[in-house]
């Protein structure tokens, strides 16, 4: 990425392409026919954007990301109390942002600032609301809406056509099926699905192609009856699983439970 805007010499950028003084263009960028590119925009290095491809306002994308045609990306937030502030939309290295996706930057009411991790795949026609976090190796199926203030941790899959309601959180290694609305956190490692969508048990295939040890898979199916047939209030049960914890998933399935949450949780059947 150069220092202080402008095109790095090595990059490509068609000469159909309207990239406004100010933009950084990185090494070896790829900027395809008929982009429009934002004057405070900023490419790292290898970046491509296919082609009619709309980047806008302050919006920083990692290194090999790659955006295809139609994409808008750092428009401002669909928030009737967005008053024209500063904010950002920070996207990492190496995502798949695939045709007619929509990524909002933040509001002042979500800390200014939309972000995205490494290594994502954003399929076809997905948004990604203002002040969303999105961690690390995410895929959204095709036609996914994130609402507003939606953090979203490492490893998850979001079956398409589903949406996810403002303020809720997704934890690390959960799966979502397809068509589902929901309205509540969803667990780490937990399986949810259905129209008003439910809790249905683990993410087994996704601990499994992780590599998660069989004693670990156990533990937290352990951890889950005790979640649904416990004494107690859902964060009880679960604080009382804390001193017993051996399994480092099980752990952060408590952390996960006992820290702030905004919506509620989806609950086990």
């Amino acid at each position: 990425m150069t220092a202080n805007g402008g095109v790095d010499p090595t990059a490509q950028v068609h000469a159909s392409a309207i990239v406004d003084d100010g933009a950084t263009i990185g090494r070896d960028c790829r900027v395809g026919p008929f982009c429009v590119i934002g004057p405070q925009v900023k490419l790292g290095a290898g970046v491509e954007v296919k082609s009619h491809v709309v980047i806008t306002g302050d919006t920083e994308i990692g290194d090999h990301t790659v955006i295809f045609p139609f994409s808008v990306i750092g428009e401002i937030p669909q928030d009737l109390k967005f008053a024209g502030e500063d904010t950002k939309l920070v996207i990492g290295k190496r995502n798949r942002i695939r045709e007619h996706v929509t990524m909002n930057t933040g509001t002042a009411g979500g800390g200014y600032v939309t972000r995205i991790g490494d290594d994502g795949l954003f399929m076809a026609g997905c948004h990604v609301a203002h002040d969303a976090q999105i961690g690390n190796n995410v895929i959204l199926v095709n036609n996914v809406a994130v609402a507003g203030h939606v953090v979203i941790e490492d490893d998850v899959i979001v079956g398409g056509l589903s949406g996810l309601h403002q303020w809720i959180r997704i934890g690390r290694g959960a799966i979502i099926g397809a068509l589902s609305m929901v309205t509540a956190d969803v667990l780490p490692f937990a399986l949810v699905q259905g129209p008003r969508a439910e809790l249905d048990g683990l993410n087994l295939v996704g601990l499994k192609r992780r590599g998660v040890a069989r004693a670990d898979i156990s533990a937290l199916r352990a951890a889950l009856k005790v979640l649904k047939d416990g004494d107690g209030s859902f964060r009880d049960r679960a604080a009382g699983l804390a001193g017993g914890a051996d399994s480092q998933y099980v752990r952060e399935l408590v952390t996960f439970i006992t820290g702030d949450s905004d919506r509620g949780f989806l609950t086990p059947k």
